[in-house]
């Protein structure tokens, strides 16, 4: 398995070598976000959904917020997009966000429960 910090590589059938992002890179870009009313970072928080990558670099990300009417509605998925954009070997990134399912407290992660003092 890759570590965060190598990217795959892939041929294209011109037979260009193409540096595409570890889903781990992905993931620690998506962590690199944080809703500024809670001091855990969003795929902590579990509002990552899904993360897809293609072989020519182009990202797509699924993500909820914690509420419809989150007053960071607008700024998360652009900083998400932003985080993804700077890692070497991504072409393009598209962020939705998505309501079903619903985000809850569950999607947390161990470390983020720990963190709110939510056991």
């Amino acid at each position: 398995m890759n570590d965060a910090t190598e990217n795959v590589s892939t041929w294209t059938p011109e037979g260009e070598h193409v540096a595409v992002p570890s889903e781990d890179m992905l993931i620690a870009a998506c962590a690199t976000v944080y809703d500024p009313e809670i001091p855990v970072n969003i795929y902590e928080l579990g509002l990552i959904y899904a993360i897809e990558s293609s072989d020519d670099g182009h990202i797509k990300v699924e993500m909820s917020l914690t509420a419809p009417g989150c007053p960071s509605a607008q700024e998360l998925p652009v900083q998400v997009r932003e985080a993804i954009m700077a890692l070497p070997g991504v072409s393009g990134c598209d962020v939705e966000v998505v309501w079903e399912p619903a985000w809850d407290p569950s999607r947390m992660s161990e470390d983020a429960r720990l963190s709110l003092n939510m056991f």
